[in-house]
């Protein structure tokens, strides 16, 4: 559900050519204007720097927040010479709401990580891999399998968060096999969203139309374990050989009050997902409200900090370290970076659709190839442009399609963001989680075979479904 980061939701994707009107907006069709042009043409400089961060060592957040910018004011130029500059103004605003919400839901997230990791927990995680002696390859498809099977019930994203720290702390030493694992992590945790409604927001979309039943999304859970499986089935030969060394392993590495914030940390997600099912109040709300837990746990420990710094006979500090947890050191390490790429993106995208290309683009698609072309190339397009604009530019246009053909876009649409690591919130974290180990090119070199699997899903789609 985290991956509500780029839900541009309504008129965004509403053009027409010339004018049109309706009591609530006025939209002008932008899309053979020079300032569409420009808008295309700052979207793909920016996405080619973002691209090229690894060899040119500039963060990505950097080409995206200009370019957000720039999009926005070339759109304003020319509402503001058809005197109607209140309409950019709601569009804006829009965006904005939506990043507020992405922005505060991935703060809690990376904020409970990151005291997770400060309590050792991955760390004693690592330990326990080690010391039950699986080999490189085991721990590949173990964290795989994981994040398969969490992100249906949690997100893709924090799942594949988690994963990640489990494979960094694992692999030290190893860059191949952190760049490997991270993209299993990111296909797997991807193919598992895919088959619940709570996994993506696309599938959570579908639902919330009507369109599929909340038991009918598992009739794609074997084309997901297919997307999964055979990209994983060959990557595995590329993984180094033997097992991770056992230095360090000695001892407890987690400290007081670890699982106490795993505990927090779930309780959190399911408060997020009561929120919206049986309140229907927004994910976000909840997740803030999990952030309350973690610094009343916080305050406890303390309180129990100073008063074992008191009890104690070794000098200051030594047992306070144990307790001591500030819970605002641990959002100030939150990877800002990855939250402000993620305003540029929601942003310079919001702009796209304002103009009116990912309308053009559907109505385009569904015109001339007809569904089941349409439908994968929409999954080809999430891998570039993010599934929730494409998904929702398909459902504004509610299609003709047999329930059959609205199964397979919900698929693609949510595996799609595996070819490429821009391609999927999960994929863009975990860059900056993984910074210079997992990179887009490290992504890219192994993109035909995750486009491999993404062709078998399909086909098993047809074989199970059809």
């Amino acid at each position: 559900m985290i991956n509500r980061y780029i839900a541009i939701a309504i008129g965004l994707l509403v053009s027409a050519p010339g004018w049109a009107s309706t009591q609530s907006a006025t939209h002008l069709d932008l899309t053979t204007h020079w300032v569409g042009y420009t808008a295309l043409a700052i979207f793909a400089l920016a996405y080619s720097l973002v691209i090229a961060e690894e060899y040119i060592h500039m963060r990505k957040s950097k080409p995206v927040l200009l370019a957000a910018g720039l999009i926005w004011i070339v759109i304003a130029l020319v509402y503001n010479a058809h005197d109607l500059p209140h309409e950019v103004e709601a569009g804006i605003r829009h965006n904005f709401l939506e990043y507020g919400e992405l922005f505060f839901f991935l703060l809690v997230a990376m904020t409970y990580i990151n005291a997770m990791i400060e309590r050792g927990v991955f760390e004693e995680l690592r330990n326990w891999l080690i010391k039950k002696g699986f080999s490189y390859r085991a721990l590949f498809w173990l964290t795989g399998i994981f994040a398969f099977f969490i992100s249906p019930v949690a997100d893709n994203l924090t799942t594949a968060l988690i994963m990640c720290a489990v494979v960094l702390a694992v692999g030290e030493g190893q860059p191949r096999f952190v760049a490997i694992a991270c993209i299993n992590i990111v296909v797997g945790a991807n193919a598992g969203g895919a088959f619940s409604p709570f996994g993506d927001i696309t599938t959570l979309m579908v639902w919330q139309k009507g369109i599929i039943a909340f038991g009918e999304f598992f009739a794609l859970f074997i084309p997901s374990v297919v997307n999964f499986v055979v990209p994983a089935a060959i990557m595995q030969f590329a993984l180094p050989s033997g097992k991770p060394p056992s230095v360090g392993v000695e001892g407890k590495a987690m400290k007081y009050g670890g699982m106490a914030i795993v505990v927090l940390f779930l309780l959190t997600i399911a408060t997020a997902v009561s929120f919206h099912n049986f309140l229907h109040i927004p994910p976000v709300y909840g997740m803030m409200t999990g952030l309350a837990y973690l610094k009343f746990y916080g305050f406890y420990l303390r309180r129990k900090s100073r008063s074992q710094a008191l009890l104690s006979e070794n000098p200051p500090g030594q047992n306070e370290d144990h307790y001591h947890f500030d819970v605002f050191d641990k959002i100030a390490q939150a990877e800002w970076d990855t939250l402000f790429f993620f305003y540029g993106v929601i942003l310079a995208v919001g702009g796209l659709g304002f103009i009116g290309y990912l309308g053009m683009a559907s109505e385009l698609s569904y015109g001339l190839l007809g569904p089941t072309n349409s439908n994968i190339l929409v999954g080809l397009l999430s891998a570039i442009v993010d599934n929730i604009p494409v998904m929702f530019a398909v459902l504004t246009m509610n299609p003709d399609m047999s329930h059959f053909q609205w199964l397979l876009v919900t698929m693609t649409a949510g595996v799609g963001g595996s070819l490429l690591s821009i391609g999927s919130a999960a994929g863009v974290a975990l860059m900056g989680q993984a910074r210079g180990q997992y990179t887009f090119f490290s992504h890219l070199k192994w993109t035909p075979v995750i486009a491999l699997g993404y062709a078998a899903s399909i086909w098993t789609h047809f074989l199970v479904n059809g």
